[in-house]
Order: structure tokens, then sequence, then C-alpha cells
């Protein structure tokens, strides 16, 4: 997915373009969703590519949403050496935005904390059985 950085301006609020395309972090405790516990899936801001399944969610204590598992192919991981120390960043499979990074220790099964921005994401609740 390609998009100029004009076009991205114009479809994500100023929060959400720094965080996604400039690789910024919002402040702790301050995202919509780092509390959450509804049934959904949290996809991508940028373009709605389907990322975590809220069944892989958990309270980390950091602030911001944490999750044990992507989807399967949902996002892609690079190395992050910025602020003077090396972390794995993870960001959209399909649109490439700053998603947040991801660390090793998270809970089983796979011992995987993947630390999101709350901007970076939006929800999509668990349609009710009829």
């Amino acid at each position: 997915m390609k998009k100029s950085e004009a076009e991205w301006r114009e479809c994500l609020t100023p929060e959400q373009y720094r965080v996604l395309r400039q690789k910024g972090t919002e402040r702790p405790f301050t995202g919509q969703y780092h509390a959450s516990k509804e049934k959904g899936t949290y996809t991508c801001a940028g373009c709605g590519n389907a990322l975590f399944s809220s069944d892989t969610k958990f309270d980390s204590g950091t602030g911001w949403p944490s999750f044990y598992q992507p989807l399967p192919n949902a996002v892609a991981t690079s190395i992050d050496r910025s602020f003077f120390m090396t972390r794995t960043e993870v960001h959209c499979s399909r649109c490439g935005s700053h998603l947040g990074h991801v660390f090793p220790d998270g809970p089983p099964p796979t011992g995987q904390r993947y630390c999101i921005n709350g901007v970076a994401l939006k929800f999509m609740p668990e349609q009710a059985a009829n």
C-alpha cells in the first residue's frame, strides 16, 4: 500500500500521523485501548489491516495495549536503534506504519509483549451471536 505523505496527512489525525508515519510514541495510559477488555479485533488505524485479536491482549502494566501474539502475517518487524538502545520495531505488514515495539518479556504461550500505541489502532467489536 503506497500513499504520499500528503495523502497520509489527509487521512490521519495529527497524533496518528506522528506515531504511524514518524515513529512517535503516545504517552502511557493516555490511549483509549490500554484498559479495554472488549472482545474483537484491533486493526491498523492507517489501512484497516487486522493486527491483533482481543484474545491475545493482556495487562502489562505499561500503559499501552499489549498483546502476546499478532494475527498471522499481520505485522513485520525491524531493528530500531533510536534513543541509544536497540529494540524491535513492529509495523503493519500492509502499509508499513509504525505500531510500537515487541519485547521478550510477555506471558505464555509466546513470551512476547507487543507493546502497541493505542492511537495506531482501531477496534472492531466482535459481532454478537444471533
